[in-house]
């Protein structure tokens, strides 16, 4: 069982026409980082369960039901009657997407610690808003600490939405209290910039300093420009990005943080800094070949496996 912990969400996507002030339709797409990650998971065949906080309301409803349609065990999610939060996207030229966030008092948000997780679970993943909002952000940093010291296979995928993280400085430092109990980072070169404080020429300095910290390997995004894979002995593995037409972004790096636990749990890997280059090359693979799928698609809508010819 592989638990993934955060938001549930609903993103306002823009349509295909517009009003008579030019402005665009929005059309409501179920997601979120971790729960697009959580669908991504299911549907690439890993048993998966979601721990959040939802929504009593018509948007909450269909996020569970989403869930389950998929194949995700939604037995730890927590109800509440406060709101669903909402992401107006807005996407460029080329498809990439940019989020406007309504947060205030969400249910998501107010998510309480679960104390020790059954199983223990193979693998647990957090991330995006669920690392930021208080006070359920707590809450998931005392399920990280607790589960890492069970033994668990810990994952991060910070996912930074700048403009909901008003001190800056306080975040890196609390980042940094997490790199111990973490035994895969996920993360794109943007939010690996924006994390050390620095431009992303450093990063690969900012990768080594957090594999010494403790964390057991660093899995990097560059988007088109594919990914690659670092442990303590440098830069293991690296792929390219599948050349496919665009719909929009939305998604692309759930589905790659997803797609990698989905193929860890497949082969029972409980310690990703022990694979060989050549198994890393094809978890990577793996994972680039689901986010294609996803990107060539309208909203977050991963992959099923039946839809990927790689393993």
């Amino acid at each position: 069982m592989i638990v993934v912990g955060g938001e549930a969400l609903v993103d306002l996507v823009p349509g295909s026409s517009v009003d008579d002030w030019g402005l665009p339709t929005l059309v409501p797409r179920l997601g979120g980082g971790p729960y697009n990650s959580a669908l991504t998971m299911a549907r690439l065949g890993a048993e998966t369960s979601f721990l959040s906080r939802v929504s009593t309301d018509p948007f909450g409803t269909a996020l569970l039901h989403r869930l389950r349609a998929s194949g995700v065990t939604t037995s730890q999610v927590q109800r509440g009657d406060e709101p669903t939060t909402l992401s107006v996207v807005t996407l460029d030229e080329h498809g990439a997407a940019e989020y406007g966030f309504y947060v205030g008092d969400t249910a998501d948000r107010l998510v309480t610690d679960p104390g020790e997780l059954p199983g223990p679970p193979f693998a647990l993943s957090l991330g995006t808003l669920g690392m930021v909002l208080e006070p359920g952000a707590s809450s998931y940093e005392e399920v990280l600490r607790r589960e890492c010291r069970r033994g668990v296979l810990t994952a991060l995928d910070p996912n930074i939405r700048a403009e909901l993280i008003p001190d800056p400085q306080a975040y890196r430092a609390r980042f940094e209290q997490w790199l111990p109990h973490l035994r895969l980072l996920k993360l794109s070169v943007e939010d690996a910039a924006w994390l050390a404080a620095t431009d992303e020429s450093r990063v690969p300095e900012a990768v080594r300093w957090w594999l010494r910290a403790g964390v057991g390997s660093v899995v990097l995004t560059r988007g088109a420009h594919g990914l690659s894979a670092h442990t303590s002995e440098g830069e293991i593995a690296s792929v390219t990005g599948r050349t496919v037409t665009v719909a929009d972004t939305i998604g692309a790096g759930d589905t790659v943080q997803g797609a990698l636990l989905a193929w860890l749990d497949r082969h029972a890997v409980t310690e990703p800094e022990r694979l060989s280059a050549g198994q890393w090359h094809r978890a990577l693979d793996f994972a680039a070949a689901a986010a294609a799928v996803t990107v060539s698609r309208q909203g977050a809508e991963p992959p099923r496996l039946h839809e990927l010819t790689i393993e």
